[in-house]
């Protein structure tokens, strides 16, 4: 095999030799020559990797960066070398970096005494060469230098591996030093002691006689790293591919479960003895499993890895946001560009821009942390493209992750626990809720979901932590997340004689924990079905050109301002408008404690601090969208707005005609009473005589009517007989 794996020893030349070891490809030329570029490369009048590599060296960090494009520019042929045989190369420019670190440490020596050694310095690449994506990696990129995108799902532990072992002959106590090559490929010891061919008059020393002196040999740090391609890379019907990476020294520790990253490495193989002896991969000794040899890692700042630095933006896109933000009615236009195909649900689509900004996260003094995120349910009867809006956030939020609620278990929503195959040690391997850190986690079919792993993210909901005790693990892991859901009441329709109690299947537990819920329900209105309809039509006669499915604002430009808000903006409120906030609140609890006492049962979707935190955060998601500092009264009122007609039409819902249920309750038993007294068992009646006699004469409603015969018919007291018209009593 070609590559580092071949184990071979590297030599540098100490002394000038003989013309043909000049040739330029000899290794004490190549050192040579990247001796020279990390002492003399410039870009104007900046010694880039000199005064690079002596600030490190100052701050005790034995590491250089380079620029893969910078050896280009000083030698073409250097670089193409990096890149075809990075394992022959890399040896020779750390060599190299040390030789210069050596200078830097020691720059005066005197002739007679020994310039001292110098550390061992890494060097890792950074390139902006094309990404290659884990499925194009065959055969033919085998110990080239490649660079992989992905997000990274595991880390192990941090262990040390040799690079250089002390080996000690039992019989005639010889030791001897031997290199190791890096990676993940086996080492194995020599048989045969060969201290008899020194001496040939000595004992021969048995087989195998080596034991290794540990406390003699050179260790490194090393990590595992378990990278997966990146949802939006993954073809449709196809499962994520996964790959190992072999991370060393400074590179170690760097990511955690739920970085996005870009790796630039050697692509290599080992020999992998999973399989067991006498198992399928017995005997395939040219079969080799490959991972990747990492020489340099790029952390998105999107991703999770990424959050301490500030995504980087252009000076062009600051000032394209910043006249952006200063369009007229810039609001109520990036939500019409929310899924522009979906007719009407303004207020769902504002919600949802509310929830792509989202609000400040704060951390109070006593180190408690209040959320930013807004969460956002949607209950309602089918085929009000509720699906669709969530398939849209995915695709237009910078990190989104999608899941359907049949499909996750509490495990793969939070994190599950794993076993390393070569270590049997367990490690963490995040889940949905993870994986999004930073972003929004799209639920479909949340009723659907077992009880117990709805429970499991509560938790997440609103402390935005998972904490984990498994398998001896016990740790919290961060989930910053939105949660975008969308379920159907428990009947499949939303039932309008239910209370919202009754429709909804949720505990209060978890409806307290959502900023906004909206009722959709499929209204019969013939106005709104014949605009819907040739809506439809044209969308499926590829009418594109039509205003009503194409938005303002691309998708891409929508993602770019909303990573660019949610990295710059945090608004924060002003008096006015929290003087306005709180008088809106106690209004509000006095709102659900008359619709309380009305029906004389407690409200099934709370309104409590939460919510009042709620619509703080509304209000600083529509500051955030024209980038202003403080949340105005403007704010404020649409947010109440947006969220009156959404949670508060909820715990309203099944007031009907003016009347509160308790009232229709009431007037409902009246009715009750009065149709079992004026219809003996077996006697009929029209349904327009008792309409007239009930309705018109003594003044009851049409509802309660209706609502009382709905009941009695359920119960089996009545049948009603020739199509609704006429109605026999038949039961007690």
């Amino acid at each position: 095999m070609s590559g580092f794996d071949s184990g071979r020893v590297y030599s540098a030349q100490a002394l000038p030799g003989s013309e043909a070891s000049r040739a330029p490809d000899a290794p004490a030329q190549t050192e040579q020559t990247l001796f020279n570029f990390v002492q003399t490369f410039r870009t104007g009048s900046d010694y880039i990797y000199r005064d690079r590599l002596r600030a490190n060296l100052l701050a005790k960090q034995y590491v250089l960066e380079v620029q893969l494009e910078h050896v280009q520019l000083w030698s073409n042929d250097l670089a193409q070398a990096l890149r075809d045989n990075p394992s022959d190369i890399l040896p020779l420019f750390e060599s190299a970096v040390k030789r210069a670190a050596r200078a830097i440490l020691h720059p005066v020596v005197t002739r007679d005494e020994q310039r001292p050694e110098a550390p061992d310095c890494q060097v890792t690449l950074r390139s902006h060469a094309n990404l290659t994506p884990m499925r194009d990696l065959h055969a033919d990129s085998i110990s080239h230098l490649v660079r992989v995108p992905g997000i990274v799902i595991g880390t192990t532990t941090l262990s040390s591996r040799a690079t250089h072992l002390q080996i000690m002959c039992r019989d005639c106590r010889t030791t001897k030093p031997l290199p190791v090559v890096s990676g993940f490929g086996g080492f194995t010891l020599p048989r045969y002691c060969d201290s008899a061919k020194m001496d040939p008059t000595s004992p021969r020393c048995s087989t195998d006689p080596f034991v290794i002196l540990h406390d003699k040999c050179r260790f490194v740090d090393n990590q595992t790293v378990k990278l997966q391609e990146a949802p939006d890379m993954v073809p449709v019907g196809e499962l994520p591919r996964h790959m190992l990476m072999s991370v060393d020294r400074a590179l170690c520790g760097r990511v955690v479960p739920g970085s996005r990253i870009i790796a630039t490495g050697i692509y290599s193989t080992f020999n992998s003895t999973k399989g067991g002896k006498g198992g399928s991969k017995a005997g395939a000794i040219a079969l080799r499993t490959p991972y990747l040899r990492v020489v340099g890692l790029e952390i998105d700042a999107e991703g999770a890895g990424g959050r301490g630095m500030a995504r980087m933006f252009s000076a062009e896109e600051e000032e394209e946001f910043a006249r952006l933000s200063r369009t007229r009615d810039l609001y109520e236009k990036f939500s019409a560009s929310i899924a522009p195909s979906i007719f009407g649900n303004q207020d769902i689509k504002k919600a949802i821009a509310c929830l792509l900004f989202g609000g400040s996260k704060k951390v109070l003094p006593d180190g408690m942390r209040l959320r930013g995120d807004i969460n956002v349910l949607m209950l309602g009867d089918p085929g009000t493209a509720k699906s669709q809006l969530l398939k849209f956030v995915e695709k237009v939020s910078p990190i989104a992750v999608y899941t359907s609620g049949k499909g996750s278990s509490a495990a793969g929503l939070t994190a599950s626990v794993q076993r390393d195959a070569q270590t049997r040690e367990f490690y963490l391997e995040g889940g949905a809720m993870v994986l999004a850190d930073g972003g929004v986690v799209c639920i479909d079919e949340f009723d659907k979901m077992r009880d117990e792993d709805r429970v499991a993210i509560h938790e997440s909901m609103e402390q935005q932590t998972i904490s984990i005790a498994k398998a001896g693990i016990t740790t919290i892991l961060n989930t910053r997340t939105s949660v975008l859901a969308a379920a159907n009441p428990i009947f499949g329709r939303y039932d309008d004689m239910k209370s919202p109690g009754e429709n909804i299947d949720f505990q209060t537990t978890v409806l307290s924990r959502f900023d906004m819920i909206f009722i959709v329900k499929d209204e019969h209105n013939e106005q709104r079905d014949r605009t819907m309809a040739k809506h439809v039509m044209n969308i499926h006669m590829n009418r594109a050109n039509d205003a009503a499915a194409t938005g303002e604002f691309d998708i891409e430009q929508m993602k770019r301002y909303i990573s660019f808000t949610k990295a710059r903006c945090a608004p924060r409120l002003s008096t006015e408008a929290a003087e306005k906030l709180s008088s809106h609140f106690v209004a509000l609890r006095k709102q659900v404690a008359q619709v309380e006492r009305d029906n004389d049962e407690r409200s099934s979707i709370p309104i409590t601090v939460r919510q009042l935190e709620a619509i703080i955060r509304i209000s600083e998601s529509l500051a955030k969208v024209t980038l202003s500092p403080t949340v105005g009264e403007e704010h404020v009122d649409e947010a109440m707005r947006l969220f009156r007609s959404s949670t508060m039409d909820a715990v309203q819902a099944g007031n009907v005609e003016g009347m509160t249920r308790g009232e229709l309750a009431e007037e409902c038993q009246k009715l009750e009473r009065e149709i079992r007294r004026r219809l003996p068992i077996g006697w009929s009646t029209s349904y327009a005589k008792l309409r007239h006699e009930f309705v018109e004469s003594q003044g009851y409603t049409n509802h309660a009517l209706e609502r009382t015969l709905f009941i009695l018919e359920k119960r089996d007291v009545i049948r009603f007989s020739n199509q609704r018209k006429a109605l026999t009593r038949t039961g007690v």
